[in-house]
């Protein structure tokens, strides 16, 4: 019985532990240095570079039959935006610079979020009864490719956060078109389109 009990508080240990290590995206969530919780992140000045690894990600995860799958037409719930602690790493030779890539990576991480809005929007668009199971692949891959370029000319443009006033234009820019996208977010049931009338 004890035994049974310690198991149960281990898992359950194990549990929140991996929990505190993903940050599921919502409006409220603002990026701190100490959510850079991997053993690279740094801040010193000898270092020779700044370097930053997002941590932000977009997953699609969905297990059900095929019968079930045949009959779902809104996978809003299955598409998530995360912030993995453990994977996102600032190496920066001073506190205001990595203040700044902290801000950059508060901006990919709402960025990912506007192309899992976008991946949702799309799959509820496109999902018919007859779809092979497989048919979100090239969609995607689309938002996938998509994110990144964006990332990569935000990146470039604000010099990974550096030029702080461009940032802020840049997410604000990206906030207004999450709103826009309101009806797709994780929670959300989506509209149903209307039938045309003849």
């Amino acid at each position: 019985m004890i035994r049974t009990i310690l198991i149960a508080i281990l898992v359950l240990l194990v549990n929140v532990g991996n929990a505190q290590t993903k940050i599921e995206w919502s409006p409220e969530v603002e990026l701190g240095i100490a959510n850079f919780k991997s053993e690279q992140t740094e801040i010193n000045s000898d270092l020779e570079s700044n370097f930053v690894q997002t941590g932000a990600y977009m997953n699609f995860n969905y297990q059900m039959s095929s019968y079930e799958f045949m009959f779902t037409k809104n996978f809003n719930s299955k598409v998530s935006t995360e912030f993995v602690e453990s994977a996102a790493v600032i190496s920066a030779v001073d506190s205001t610079t990595a203040d700044f890539m902290v801000d950059f990576v508060q901006y990919n991480f709402d960025l990912t979020e506007l192309y899992a809005r976008k991946f949702r929007k799309e799959i509820y668009e496109e999902k018919g009864a007859f779809s092979s199971s497989d048919f979100f692949l090239p969609i995607f891959e689309k938002y996938q490719k998509e994110l990144t370029s964006e990332n990569a000319r935000v990146s470039k443009l604000t010099e990974l956060g550096k030029k702080s006033e461009l940032l802020k234009s840049e997410r604000q820019r990206v906030l207004k078109e999450i709103e826009i996208l309101s009806d797709y977010c994780k929670s959300c049931k989506p509209p149903k389109s209307k039938k045309k009338r003849n």
